[in-house]
């Protein structure tokens, strides 16, 4: 990308309570290695010039020895701790990034995006500034009201599944960050960097192509699916890491 440089923050701090296993997800095994690995050999592989991993406080060393000692990443420059939201391990990931001109954010329980999904988030960011993978909703949607009953359906044509990379220039998005950072109200229902943007003002953030496989492991039904998925690309339960 010439003097332009891309990084990508891959946050790797959630407890995955969902998937009902003293292991936290991202470091389950997955045909034959740790879950957290595949999202780093996507970025490994991909445009970007700078990784930054997000762990969970006091993870440290212990995903360091354990989960990465054996692997080779160039790309990897600092593996961080982040705080007790997901916002909070964003706001460490992007600090650790300082230089760089855009970057792109991507949950590590997602091990099957590919580097084509990548190239499609850097382009949308170098075009447009903001965006986001994405897909349209499959499923009809309803909303519920506080009984349990439909209350009514939403128009599925203009629906989409968000999903991550979600790529920003930096410095819009360690802009809205560092606003939201300031007063703890602003925080409130901030789930994704999208919103982050959304919240602070100034652009908007468009959808681009994800992929229907580029699912988020959080329970473990999501694991079958995971592994039959990467063996349908041939990945190999016994291939060594990297």
């Amino acid at each position: 990308m010439g003097q332009m440089k891309i990084g990508a923050v891959v946050l790797a701090g959630g407890k995955g309570t969902r998937m009902h296993s003293r292991v936290q997800k991202q470091y389950r095994m997955l045909t034959g290695k740790p879950l957290i690995l595949y999202a780093l050999e996507a970025f490994e592989h991909s445009q970007v010039d700078h990784m930054v991993l997000v762990v969970g406080q006091g993870e440290r060393e212990r995903v360091c020895q354990e989960i990465l000692g054996s692997c080779r990443f160039d790309k990897l420059m600092a593996v961080t701790e982040g705080g007790r939201e997901r916002y909070h391990s964003v706001y460490a990931g992007l600090q650790a990034l300082q230089g760089c001109d855009y970057v792109l954010i991507h949950d590590g329980a997602r091990p099957l995006v590919t580097e084509d999904i990548i190239s499609r988030a850097i382009q949308g960011a170098l075009d447009y500034q903001a965006c986001v993978a994405a897909m349209p909703v499959k499923d009809t949607i309803k909303k519920g009201d506080q009984d349990g009953f439909a209350a009514g359906s939403l128009d599925r044509s203009c629906l989409w599944q968000i999903q991550t990379p979600q790529a920003f220039s930096y410095s819009l998005i360690r802009t809205a960050y560092d606003w939201i950072m300031e007063e703890e109200e602003r925080q409130t229902g901030i789930t994704d960097d999208a919103m982050a943007v959304e919240s602070y003002g100034g652009c908007r953030v468009k959808l681009v192509e994800g992929s229907y496989e580029n699912l988020k492991v959080t329970t473990p039904e999501d694991m079958v699916i995971a592994e039959a998925l990467l063996q349908c690309r041939g990945i190999d339960p016994e291939s060594e890491l990297l």
